[in-house]
């Protein structure tokens, strides 16, 4: 070291240096990963294509916002039907990984029969419903329950879709086939009209979900259009 400590004060600049290093480690290895990418906003959307994809494990679907052309946009949601499930029991995820789950349904008994509550990834209950028995005796019809909002009756538009359908179940063997006819369910309250939901007629299994509402709840909706078809031959 000599008399103007030139050496002393380099060490020192090392020495922080390497503070400076240390503690830019530590501040990296302290910060946390990034979090997965959000939903996607559906309550924005107001028609939606349902796909079912042909699996023989399970029923598999992917939902996708409408283009004005009514083709299938982007997907938005994708659902996988529990096969072998008496009551009926649907998950609907937010992406292809099925790690995120945005909805579910299942079964229960009920004094209508079976009552499916449909919940989000905590379990916790946004929604209801079940099929009205003594109404779908002529026109299948369903009620769509959801708290502090609506209360939405659903029932099959045409009267001789719903009676070939009658007719259809009570065929030997047909009643395990799904019903290939195109069809259309209008919901309403107190008359007037909030929600569509339309089966085509194709190769797959397609249907546009129309909501007319802002304030229906885009997963109950969609959770309910799913159920349409997983437990049609139920």
């Amino acid at each position: 070291m000599d008399s103007t400590g030139t050496e002393s004060s380099t060490g020192t600049g090392a020495e922080k240096d390497k503070a400076a290093v240390g503690l830019t480690k530590a501040t990296t290895a302290r910060t946390p990963a990034p979090t997965p990418a959000e939903a996607p906003d559906i309550q924005s959307h107001d028609t939606f294509v349902i796909k079912k994809a042909l699996s023989l494990t399970a029923g598999e679907y992917v939902v996708s916002v409408a283009r004005p052309d009514g083709s299938e946009g982007e997907p938005v949601a994708y659902a996988r039907e529990k096969r072998l499930s008496l009551r009926g029991q649907v998950t609907v995820y937010t992406d292809a990984s099925r790690k995120s789950v945005l909805a579910a349904f299942k079964g229960r008994d009920h004094e209508v029969g079976y009552m499916y509550d449909v919940r989000d990834a905590s379990g916790q209950s946004f929604g209801s419903f079940y099929e009205d028995a003594g109404a779908s005796f002529l026109r299948r019809t369903w009620q769509v329950r959801q708290p502090g909002t609506m209360k939405l009756t659903g029932r099959e538009r045409s009267r001789v879709v719903a009676f070939v359908r009658f007719v259809w179940e009570f065929v030997p063997y047909l009643e395990y086939v799904p019903f290939i006819w195109p069809y259309r369910f209008k919901y309403t309250e107190s008359g007037k009209p909030l929600m569509t939901v339309t089966k085509k007629l194709g190769l797959h299994t397609r249907y546009v979900l129309e909501i007319l509402a802002p304030d229906i709840d885009r997963r109950l909706a969609i959770a309910h259009t799913l159920a349409l078809d997983a437990l049609e031959v139920d």
